[in-house]
């Protein structure tokens, strides 16, 4: 359940900021029939700027309404409140919890450890580590995934680095255990399928989920020119949905489509009219508008 195409989902805002759960149905109907899992209330739901309250609510809905499994959002910068929202979503019947590593704060690498291991220990739902340095100053090397992958409930990786060789490392030094590498970067989901991962938690799948399912299945299918074709043809897409702060244009681009987004709550303000010009060419190119 926890291979392929996962969109990580955008949290979907009414006028007055307050969570639009009908939008979030909205929008699960549009990926459904095409993705493998979802990730709500991750930081593509802007987690950050959620409370604890609209948190839990935010999963326990997708999970009420959902056909495809649930990977839960619950990491924090403290283990307290890491292992709160880890039970809370756990309650809430999640499949698995995804974790970021801890920001700011800069735990060297046993912090790190004892940071998962603590959580793990409380658990039983299974557990993705979610290690993005770019967003939380801190990397988790390969080194300290091999331990990590010895936890028993601690099932994998979104990986979001952007270092190939060390993507591959990780994939070498836990290919004799029941551990399971996902990109957590969309332009560089093939290549990881190259290299042996399972696939993507991805904010593209939002916007073009028929694609991104498309170049998944023919990558499986060993028809890798057609895959490596489908990765091209999305790159335009992967480039012009990090031309802002994430989850800022992937928003921009769901409210254009006619799906649920809203604005993104502050400090994150709206696309600007140049950067929206830009993503509409590409979601036009795409025949997605």
């Amino acid at each position: 359940m926890f291979e392929g195409i996962i969109p990580a989902l955008v949290t979907p805002f009414k006028e007055d900021f307050e969570v639009d759960y009908e939008g979030i149905d909205k929008n699960l109907d549009y990926l459904e029939k095409h993705v493998d899992a979802v990730v709500p209330a991750g930081t593509t739901g802007e987690s950050a700027t959620l409370s604890y309250g609209e948190h839990i609510d935010v999963v326990r809905h997708v999970i009420e309404v959902s056909n495809v499994p649930v990977i839960a959002g619950a990491g924090s910068n403290s283990t307290k409140e890491a292992l709160y929202l880890t039970q809370k979503v756990e309650k809430a019947g999640a499949n698995a919890a995804m974790l970021i590593t801890p920001y700011y704060n800069k735990p060297n690498l046993n912090g790190l450890l004892e940071h998962y291991k603590t959580i793990a220990k409380e658990v039983s739902i299974p557990i993705i580590v979610y290690n993005v340095p770019s967003r939380t100053g801190i990397n988790t090397t390969p080194e300290l995934v091999e331990k990590l992958a010895e936890i028993d409930n601690i099932i994998g990786i979104k990986e979001a680095s952007g270092n190939l060789k060390q993507i591959a490392e990780i994939i070498r030094r836990t290919a004799d255990k029941d551990f399971i590498v996902l990109s957590g970067d969309d332009f560089l989901t093939f290549p990881i399928l190259c290299l042996g991962g399972k696939g993507v938690v991805s904010v593209a799948a939002n916007v073009a989920p028929h694609l991104m399912k498309e170049m998944y299945k023919a990558f499986k299918d060993g028809n890798l020119d057609k895959a490596r074709e489908l990765h091209y043809k999305l790159t335009p897409l992967f480039d012009v949905l990090f031309i802002d702060t994430n989850p800022i244009p992937v928003k921009k681009a769901l409210n254009l489509m006619g799906l649920a987004a809203g604005k993104p709550r502050l400090p994150l303000v709206e696309l600007s009219d140049e950067k929206t010009e830009k993503l509409k060419t590409v979601l036009k190119s795409l025949e997605l508008l």
